[in-house]
């Protein structure tokens, strides 16, 4: 485990992301730092097609699948994820993130978007699918943390779908002071009180990324 000297409390968290948002292009400022624009584009497309498998390919126009994008940055999952038919609410801490977001926003008005923590959304409905990608793991509070993935949980329908993007880990590890990974155990630990079960990990597997996503389904 790499140890951090001076991990992110929230609001400074907050603060970074929100300064990124505004200095780099909007590719880069959600992706991985390790990359330039075109590699960043290039996981995108790939973390895409591997939620098309999670998610699957079925929605309707009287009956879109409601999906939350949690931690949205600028958007482009959440429109994407919108262009297949789906009803996504996208959700995120920066300020400029989401003026960017509502600068691209759909007509279709399938995409929407608002100001929230992760462990603070609560808008009144469920989703079939929450989804959060590489935002946990730069929340280095354990506390939010925790309260953040069960918040995440509780706003899953009964038999929906929870999908968090980390590495799949026995242990804790620390990357810097702004990127924690947690064991998959501790996530399966807070999850099953509310009735989920750890289906899979599915890998980005896009260079030496070794992150991807942890898929929970809620059965009951």
């Amino acid at each position: 485990m790499t140890n951090s000297a001076n991990p992110l409390a929230i609001a400074q968290s907050i603060a970074f992301w929100d300064e990124r948002h505004q200095r780099l292009a909007h590719t880069y400022a959600g992706g991985d730092i390790v990359y330039d624009d075109t590699a960043n584009e290039m996981l995108n497309s790939l973390r895409v097609g591997r939620l098309i498998d999670i998610i699957g390919t079925f929605s309707r126009p009287a009956a879109p699948v409601r999906v939350l994008d949690a931690g949205c940055g600028t958007g482009w999952l959440t429109r994407t994820l919108a262009s297949f038919g789906h009803q996504v609410d996208g959700i995120d801490t920066s300020v400029q993130a989401l003026a960017t977001c509502r600068g691209r926003a759909r007509a279709d008005g399938r995409d929407g978007y608002s100001l929230s923590r992760l462990d603070e959304w609560a808008p009144g409905y469920l989703y079939d699918v929450v989804i959060s990608v590489d935002v946990l793991f730069h929340i280095m509070e354990d506390e939010v943390w925790a309260a953040s993935v069960r918040n995440l949980g509780r706003l899953v329908r009964s038999c929906g779908r929870l999908v968090i993007s980390d590495h799949d880990l026995e242990t804790d590890r620390h990357w810097g002071d702004y990127q924690l990974s947690r064991a998959r155990q501790r996530y399966v630990d807070l999850l099953a009180p509310d009735g989920f079960v750890h289906r899979t990990f599915v890998a980005y597997a896009f260079r030496d990324n070794n992150a991807g996503f942890h898929v929970f389904d809620r059965t009951s």
